[in-house]
Parts: C-alpha cells; structure tokens; sequence
C-alpha cells in the first residue's frame, strides 16, 4: 500500500517518509488508533517504502503480499483446517483477503472472514516461535526485514515475554511494526522499547473525501456518512453497503431498554429480559463484546443530547417508534458513570469466557436500577 492511499494523517505520512530517506529507521514502532483510524494501511505503506521505495516488481509483490521480507502475525484460534497450535501462516489466504477487502477492518471482521464467531483470536508463544525463525533468516534483498504484529494487544503474556528479547535487541535491518487499538494492553516492557506513533480518528473531510473517490458517492451522502462514522473509516465503509451490524445491534439495544425501565415493579418484564439475555448469549463472543461496545456508544450519544452538545451527536436511529432525544433524558450525570462501568465488566467477563447468559441477565438487572436514577440536577 502507498502512503497516497492511506486516508487524512498527512504529516504523519510526511515524517515517515522523511525518516526513512534520512536513514532514520527505529527498530520497533508502535502504530496506536481507534478502529477504522488507519492503523494497519499506515504500517503496510511504511514497510512497502521501506522495502520498495519506487522499485516496481517489489511493490507488485508486496501488494500481492507475497514479498519474502514482508512478515505477518495476527490473531488465530484453532479450527477445522488448523486443529491445534495455530498460528498466522497457516491463514495467509484469509489475510491477504483482508488486506485486499478490508485494510481498515477490525478483529469481528477478521474473525468474519476466518468463519468463526464463537472464539477469541490469540497471538501465543507459538507464533512468537514463528516470529524468531523468521527473522532468523537472512534478508532476502540484501535490506531490511520488516514483521507487522496486528492487533499486537492479543499477545498473550508468553508471547510478549518470548519477544521481548528480540524486540529489544534485533539482528541488524529488522524492523517490528506493532498495530494495536488499546496500548494499555500491551505489556509496558514492550512499550517501553517501542516508538509510539498516535493515530486520531479520521476527520469528516478527510472520509467524505475518501468515499466521493472510492465510491463515487454524491457530496453530500458522502459528508452524511463521514458525520455518522465518528471518524472510521471502517464504519462509513459498512453504511455505504448498508452492510453495519449496528442496524442488529441497535434492535436490540433498543428492545433491551425499554424492558430494562418496564421491569421496575414489573416481575412479568423479567421473562422479556432473561429472553433477551439467551438471545444475545447465542452470538459469538466477539459478537457480544461488539454488541457491548456499541451500547457504550449509544449511551455516550444520549448523554450528549441531553446536555445540548448536539454537534457531536451522529447516531440517527432507525427504530420505528425510538427517538434519541426522548431516550437522551434518561442518561444523565447519577448513572452515566455506572453504566459504562457495567459495559466494561461485562465485556471484561466475556473476554475470559465467563456465561454469557448469566452476564447478560445480571447487566440487565443493573440498567434496571441504573435508568431509574434520578438526575442529580433535578434533586
């Protein structure tokens, strides 16, 4: 990928290329942005110019993601084709699938692609092992050696360990490129040895324009959608195709709370939550965790509204009958802090495998009481 084609961050792209022409190569980066910022295409174009500059045989194959000193790790789990120890070379097809579809794809995409929904992708000590017999190998063109680690958060502690060593200390002309969504998850040993290179989310301008050029979308759908997105590129992809899991999620978060503020007093209302708590508790993990991060979204937008921060408020419901300013008044300063900290501890739960179905239905319980806080403004 050419740094023309990564979305906005211009003089981000403009400082990498000058250190690389001025020899200015760190032998570990960190390359940290929410979902849909660009992360990953940033890291593609940075090791394609360092690896190609304008050499065109070695960017055809570095597109085709075949270049032999262009090395990938990323989460996988086990499944039918790969029965135990898996790790990324063993799905190389399904990554160049998501390179090519979807560069600013996030992990549900992925694990969309894999087929598999109900299990949480790992990078573990087994693709560490990988990792260093790769690098362990001389360069193929005489260069540099670049390994870009996705989603390096879900290294797991063996695995960060194994490659702190070599992160610390590589063999000469190696670079590590680490994409990751939340830098606190990566171990602070590893961090400590990388330099951190911020991505914020995209600008509406940025996005509108980027969809007018790959879509040949009208200006003004495209602006509609760059606002909707919040920033990602990812989303504003998913509502041109009008293909956004929020159009489920959004059903039933919706159904969600207006049985959590009838179940007040309302023991026949606890059935419709248990319900929809074995309904939610069916989906696939990543799924769930999604799902959650979407209500956080949701509520952050109504609290918003209802403190007249209008200009920042981009969801535009689609539930017949739901309208976002008479929910706004529900979400206020008492429980605003309690129901992202429930979201966060059900998303904590569901990440180390806990039951679904009694994680959902203690939730619900929660929200019950919590929507049923009264403003402290109004006492």
């Amino acid at each position: 990928m050419d740094f023309s084609e990564v979305i906005g961050h211009r003089h981000l792209k403009k400082h990498f290329i000058q250190s690389i022409n001025e020899g200015r190569v760190p032998h570990a980066q960190l390359f940290i942005g929410p979902e849909g910022s660009g992360t990953l295409p940033m890291a593609l174009a940075y090791a394609q110019y360092l690896l190609c500059r304008d050499n065109e045989s070695c960017i055809k194959r570095f597109k085709n993601s075949s270049h032999p000193d262009l090395h990938f790790a990323y989460p996988v789990f086990t499944t039918k084709k790969v029965k135990s120890k898996p790790v990324s070379k063993f799905f190389t097809e399904e990554w160049r699938k998501l390179i090519k579809e979807e560069p600013y794809g996030n992990l549900f995409d992925w694990y969309k692609i894999l087929g598999v929904d109900n299990k949480q992708g790992l990078i573990s000590i087994e693709e560490a092992k990988e990792i260093i017999k790769s690098l362990s190998l001389k360069s193929y063109g005489g260069g540099y050696k670049v390994i870009i680690i996705w989603m390096a958060e879900k290294m797991n502690t063996e695995c960060a360990n194994r490659l702190l060593k070599l992160i610390e200390e590589p063999p000469n002309q190696t670079v590590f490129l680490l994409v990751a969504e939340n830098e606190e998850l990566i171990i602070s040993t590893i961090r400590s040895r990388c330099q951190t290179n911020h991505l914020p989310p995209l600008s509406e301008l940025d996005i509108t324009q980027a969809l007018v050029k790959n879509y040949d979308l009208e200006e003004n759908k495209a602006k509609h959608i760059a606002h909707q997105s919040s920033g990602n590129y990812n989303k504003a992809c998913d509502l041109v195709f009008h293909d956004s899991e929020d159009r489920v999620f959004e059903q039933w978060f919706v159904l969600w709370v207006r049985s959590a503020f009838k179940a007040k007093g309302n023991k026949a209302v606890i059935h419709s939550l248990i319900s929809w708590s074995e309904t939610i508790a069916k989906s696939g993990r990543e799924t769930q965790k999604q799902f959650l991060r979407f209500c956080q979204t949701y509520f952050r937008q109504a609290l918003l509204l209802n403190y007249s921060v209008d200009e920042l408020v981009f969801i535009e419901p689609k539930v017949e009958n739901f309208k976002l300013e008479k929910f706004a008044p529900f979400v206020h300063d008492a429980n605003i802090l309690g129901i992202t900290s429930e979201l966060e501890n059900a998303i904590y739960h569901i990440e180390r495998n806990g039951n679904a179905k009694i994680i959902f239905i203690d939730l619900s319980i929660k929200l019950t009481r919590l929507l049923h806080k009264k403003s402290q403004a109004n006492t």
